[in-house]
């Protein structure tokens, strides 16, 4: 059985693993799914539909799967997805998804939102990625895998952030940003790529170079955004670590970040 504090509040139209633990005075609402070795602490909130993997963690104050933020939200029937192992820190919020929208909420696996981090309706969170205290997402926003959000960054509504990009603290951005990207400002601006971080992934000096190389096509180049384009699809035939640089680029909605 699911060990439950005394103190906590669990639906009976709530399902829970086994080994789910539930702290003192946590709340877990109506059609709640939690996967294998779930913790909820205390004073947490999960409200559904909202559906876990395994092995994910809620901190105390923090809630997750209450109602979008959205002025056109009027109670329509619509839900949040977690995959496994993700960590929910501190005071962070994650909503459901909009009619409007996609409906849903999507979090990936291995995910860490510290404190007081935010996720709005409709986001789509891939896997492996952090949001630092206080980084925030607006509706409809797409973070690819390994993504790092540093303190206080901020993401407009409908932007798209490629894998493996860096968002400086503070930063604020208004525009879609390319895979490997590092980008600081208020408007964020590109400032290089993510070196570091590539490293960390099992990136080896020579697919470094060549993404620094695609990063002059796109931005210290002078070609038209159509023509780098075609050189860096033509490059990435050679170089499949450019393969994410070009299949970014047909998903820009709001303009790429330049």
């Amino acid at each position: 059985m699911a060990h439950v504090d005394s103190h906590a509040i669990v639906s009976p139209r709530a399902q829970l693993a086994d080994d789910v633990t539930v702290g003192a005075f946590a709340i877990v609402g109506d059609d709640v799914v939690l996967g294998p070795r779930c913790r909820i602490g205390p004073h947490a909130v999960v409200l559904g539909p909202t559906t876990m993997g395994r092995e994910n963690q809620v901190w105390q104050f923090a809630s997750v799967g209450d109602a979008p933020q959205d002025m056109k939200y009027r109670g329509e029937p619509t839900r949040l997805e977690i995959g496994d192992r993700n960590l929910f820190r501190e005071c962070c919020t994650v909503n459901r998804g909009t009619a409007a929208g996609h409906g849903v909420t999507r979090i990936g696996s291995d995910n860490l939102f510290m404190a007081y981090t935010h996720v709005a309706h409709d986001s789509i969170v891939g896997s492996h990625c952090v949001l630092a205290n206080y980084a925030t997402l607006a509706g409809h926003v797409e973070l690819d895998d390994w993504v790092i959000m540093a303190g206080y960054s901020g993401i407009h509504q409908y932007c798209k952030v490629g894998a493996h990009a860096f968002l400086a603290n503070n930063a604020a951005v208004t525009r879609d940003v390319p895979p490997f990207l590092m980008v600081a400002g208020t408007p964020a601006e590109p400032k290089g790529i993510n070196a570091e971080g590539l490293k960390r992934r099992g990136y080896d000096a020579a697919q470094i170079a060549n993404i620094k190389a695609a990063y002059r096509v796109l931005y210290r180049s002078g070609l038209k955004l159509a023509e780098a384009a075609v050189e860096l699809e033509r490059l990435a035939r050679l170089q499949p670590e450019l393969r994410p640089f070009v299949d970014f680029l047909p998903r820009i909605t709001r303009s790429l970040i330049r």
